[in-house]
């Protein structure tokens, strides 16, 4: 069985080492590739990749958004979110498109937080694919969820989806929280691409004094410049995006093989260390 990841970059992912790992793990033999991908020639590539026998594909940046209008057929959680990760080919030349993001997501805080209960406020930061693909899955553990984007039209819009979801001016964030608001977060979330270029957001200390955990969606070998904000700021825990990443991966997986779902405590510490220079 043949997949891939469909990206660009892409040469940085470690999708096919996680799947290697979980087909081991599962007794499955598959090949797994990377396929760099341009805005003019994603959808072809999809299609001669399923075309010519792809079993099942991942979506990562740029495409999430173009792939959920790419598909044949899409479950009611991604049209939701607006964004793709995973593609099912149905036969007939017929895609179903999926998102395993916020799920991936909230198992690894989950784990992070060791409960199964997130009842607290989370403060996304960013507007995009990655940050609405994970609205509704926070809501559905007991999270409360204020969102703030450089453009608040898009946190507009995102609202008109989710009912339950605040809006905070990214402004707000150079300032100290307001002494007894209820916008302090316990959760912070970087949803943004600012840590690809290794710039930092302009959050005041205060915002990660008081939070239980800071949350970058990115990840490497090194801590982001997001965490490594909070951490300075004395946050109480930190954590990038490499158990989502995997967690992610895993339901991806699940979707692909009649439900199997991979066992991803013994798994993350070997992409981990994938991560570190050889």
């Amino acid at each position: 069985m043949k997949f891939t990841v469909f990206g660009n970059p892409i040469a940085h992912s470690l999708s096919p080492i996680i799947h290697q790992q979980f087909a081991k793990q599962l007794r499955i033999e598959l090949e797994y590739t990377r396929s760099l991908a341009s805005k003019l020639g994603f959808a072809e590539a999809v299609a001669k990749f399923f075309r010519t026998g792809g079993a099942g594909a991942n979506v990562t940046v740029p495409f999430k958004a173009t792939a959920a209008k790419l598909v044949t057929h899409l479950t009611p959680r991604a049209a939701r979110a607006g964004a793709v990760n995973t593609l099912i080919p149905l036969g007939r030349g017929q895609l179903a498109g999926d998102t395993t993001d916020g799920e991936g997501l909230v198992r690894d805080l989950q784990r992070l937080l060791k409960s199964d209960d997130i009842r607290c406020e989370v403060l996304i930061i960013g507007a995009g694919g990655a940050a609405s693909s994970v609205i509704e899955p926070l809501q559905q553990v007991g999270a409360s969820i204020v969102m703030a984007n450089r453009s608040s039209a898009k946190v507009t819009e995102l609202q008109q989806d989710f009912g339950d979801l605040q809006a905070m001016s990214f402004a707000e964030l150079s300032a100290p929280p307001r002494t007894g608001s209820n916008s302090r977060p316990r959760i912070i979330i970087n949803a943004t691409s600012a840590s690809l270029t290794g710039a930092e957001l302009p959050i005041h200390p205060n915002w990660f004094t008081d939070s239980a955990l800071a949350y970058d969606m990115m990840y490497g070998r090194v801590p982001t410049p997001f965490l490594r904000q909070a951490q300075q700021a004395g946050v109480e825990q930190s954590a990038d995006g490499l158990g989502m990443l995997v967690e992610q991966a895993a339901l991806a997986f699940a979707l692909w093989h009649d439900g199997q779902l991979p066992n991803t405590e013994i798994v993350l510490p070997t992409i981990r260390a994938a991560l570190e220079p050889s």
